[in-house]
């Protein structure tokens, strides 16, 4: 990541508390996730299996840790919070999740339990009668 990332923008005493620790927890997010990336590539180049088995267990390290980050800042973050529980742990298309495409956005889920895609199954009765 670029450095200027792990920087604040802004002076800290305009930002406040909230910001600052959420910045924090961005910024440890990312950190995580490019680690993750140098030990899978690590991993996957080294010859030695020993090694390889070292490096993928620090890289699955880094993914907890990313995780618990992760889950931190979705705590700390209402509108990130609506968008993770739009997109994570679904089926189907990820774009077609999305107001910005063609017949995206709200499927008429209201968020509860119905199997954790958020559909109510009318998209795939739709497509049958259209094929």
């Amino acid at each position: 990541m670029a450095a200027s990332s792990a920087t604040l923008h802004e002076p800290a005493d305009v930002l406040g508390t909230a910001v600052i620790d959420r910045h924090r927890a961005t910024v440890s997010i990312q950190e995580e996730l490019e680690a993750i990336d140098w030990y899978d590539q690590r991993a996957t180049g080294s010859t030695d299996s020993e090694l390889r088995a070292v490096l993928e267990h620090n890289r699955d390290d880094e993914k907890e840790h990313a995780a618990m980050a992760l889950e931190w800042l979705r705590r700390h973050d209402p509108a990130f919070d609506e968008q993770l529980r739009k997109y994570l742990f679904t089926e189907g298309s990820i774009i077609a999740k999305s107001p910005d495409e063609p017949g995206g956005g709200d499927d008429g889920g209201d968020g509860g339990d119905n199997g954790g895609s958020g559909s109510l199954g009318i998209g795939s009765l739709r497509s049958e009668v259209t094929r």
